[in-house]
């Protein structure tokens, strides 16, 4: 029998986090629920969740926080909940690492849905083999993705990234100067049953153009009216 995957589930309303493990055990995931940031915490390294649904709203320490420290030792995937669906509070979450957004309150069936199209995306995204030929990256002068561990380096200094906005980047870096609608990106990237908004698309090419610069040789360019490209000479 294969083995259940496992979603933390974090929010102090326990009725909304018992309602939220209904349907997920419906579809046969396993579940653990925690009240606070602290608990999430251990819970993180003790149950080791294949995804994590972590409310921003929490008491003491807050899901901004959490998902913070979680990025420091961990690619987990993570989907924020909260009922504040404004721009900033959204962007924040994305900066910091959250793989998906979700605004209180949600339908039932797409919280299964966004589930279970991050879950796919990151599992897709992880190498199954760590033979050298197996190791997938793609170089530029001054710049080397590597999509096997997960790493870039620019300029020799190694650039910490969440695991989308390094999935997103290698993306476009192995098709240079091809353009991508923010509709191609977004079903690539995080899924075609990604019901997000293309505005995720916009804030994580903003973050990696902060990260990376300019290079002579090679950029990020925005194709006004249709979307991005890798554009390299």
């Amino acid at each position: 029998m294969a083995q259940k995957q496992k979603i933390l589930i974090v929010d102090d309303d326990q009725n909304i986090a018992e309602l939220i493990a209904l349907y997920l055990e419906k579809e046969c995931f396993e579940t653990r629920i925690v009240g606070d940031g602290e608990s999430a915490l251990r819970e993180e390294k003790s149950f080791s969740p294949d995804l994590i649904l972590l409310d921003i709203m929490l008491p003491g320490m807050d899901g901004y926080q959490v998902c913070r420290e979680i990025r420091t030792h961990a690619k987990t995937p993570v989907i924020m909940l909260s009922a504040k669906g404004e721009v900033f509070d959204k962007v924040l979450g994305l900066e910091l690492g959250a793989d998906d957004y979700m605004e209180k309150p949600f339908d039932s069936k797409e919280l299964v849905a966004r589930v279970k199209a991050v879950l796919r995306r990151y599992q897709e995204s992880r190498p199954v083999s760590d033979p050298a030929d197996d190791v997938k990256a793609v170089e530029y002068p001054g710049l080397s993705i590597n999509i096997t561990n997960y790493s870039v380096i620019r300029e020799g200094e190694r650039i910490d990234m969440p695991p989308k906005e390094l999935e997103l980047l290698f993306f476009l870096a192995s098709s240079p100067n091809h353009v991508f609608t923010r509709e191609q990106l977004l079903d690539r990237i995080w899924g075609y049953e990604y019901v997000g908004d293309t505005r995720t698309v916009d804030v994580h090419i903003k973050r990696l153009r902060e990260k990376l610069g300019d290079h002579e040789k090679w950029r990020l360019a925005t194709i006004w009216g249709v979307g991005y490209k890798f554009e390299a000479n």
